[in-house]
């Protein structure tokens, strides 16, 4: 697919863009090719567009939001929709949190936050869909809401040994596929998922991980989590590299090592490649991660500096409502309702 019709699909489809909105893209130097597609959609598809490029920092990470850049954020009449094109270096993540929290601090823009995106996202992966192929994905998304309402446990087994149970009660489910003009939650590119901030005490069981891991990419090895009362107690892997760098995520802080979040990847397109932005959003998988969800919607309460993301092959995943009954949701990854 042309990466300039990847990325109008994306802005039409998913951030509902109309002819004669305004748009600011936000894209880092190194990134600028991708930025120069999703201009090129835009102006397809008649939006007043702007692109911003940021010039790479000469020393070390970026910290702090250029003084031009919050100018234009904050402008009399800011934009309607905006797209960060960001590299993805976890030393970045508070500048990108310091952009997004100027982007939509005043709650009526429109947010798709890209850090990591590739080209090839656009032109062979996630983002390569077609607007029939978004609005399919977008369909699943909410027939898979439609039955999570009054949900308070999750039970979930892989074939690579993963036996745990979550507690979402009282907990809100959402999706990335597409707007929610209510609360307009701001969304990563590329969509595909289905997702909770389960309760953050009531994780038990074990986790093994058989894909990809944040921060890591696709794993030689599978990385086991031993969770009690929603806290890691113990972490095993026949990867060394793998367990040092998940062991120094889970030490960030003490909810570090707390459930933040659990998801279902819905993306036919999605690929198990090195940036998890794509791989988490993979058919037939399902990730959970440990560390912050405090922008999620609904009551949440893991507030950690941290937040890592383990994605686990073709789950059975059986969930219980309030009155008691049970429903296979997942079955060997594959979706049954």
């Amino acid at each position: 697919m042309k990466p300039e019709t990847a990325a109008a699909n994306a802005l039409e489809y998913v951030l509902e863009a109309r002819a004669g909105e305004s748009l600011l893209i936000v894209c880092d130097e190194e990134k600028s090719e991708i930025g120069q597609a999703f201009a090129r959609g835009a102006l397809e598809i008649g939006l007043w567009t702007r692109l911003e490029i940021l010039k790479a920092p000469e020393n070390g990470y970026r910290t702090e939001v250029p003084k031009h850049l919050v100018e234009m954020i904050n402008s009399p009449n800011p934009p309607d929709i905006f797209i960060n094109i960001l590299r993805g270096p976890a030393q970045e993540t508070p500048f990108r949190i310091k952009v997004i929290k100027l982007e939509t601090r005043k709650g009526r823009s429109r947010l798709g936050h890209c850090p990591g995106i590739t080209m090839d996202m656009l032109t062979e992966g996630a983002l390569a869909l077609t607007g029939e192929e978004h609005k399919e994905i977008q369909g699943t998304a909410r027939r898979i809401l439609t039955t999570l309402q009054n949900v308070e446990e999750v039970h979930v087994v892989s074939p690579s040994g993963s036996d745990f149970t979550l507690g979402v009660k009282g907990r809100t489910w959402f999706s990335d596929t597409y707007l929610n003009w209510k609360d307009m939650k701001w969304m990563n590119l590329p969509t595909g998922e289905v997702i909770v901030g389960p309760v953050e005490t009531e994780m038990n069981g074990r986790l093994v991980c058989d894909l990809a891991i944040g921060g890591i990419g696709p794993l030689k090895k599978s990385v086991n989590i031993e969770v009690a009362n929603g806290r890691v107690v113990e972490i095993s892997s026949d990867d060394g590299e793998a367990l040092r760098i998940v062991e120094e995520a889970q030490a960030t802080d003490e909810m570090a090592k707390h459930i933040g979040e659990f998801a279902l990847g819905l993306n036919p397109k999605a690929r198990i490649v090195e940036e998890f932005l794509e791989s988490e959003k993979v058919g037939n998988t399902i990730h959970v991660a440990f560390g912050n969800n405090m922008d999620y919607p609904g009551t949440v309460a893991n507030n950690s500096a941290n937040h890592q993301d383990f994605l686990v092959d073709k789950p059975t995943i059986t969930v219980k409502y309030s009155d008691g009954r049970e429903l296979v949701l997942m079955e060997k990854g594959q979706i049954k309702v």
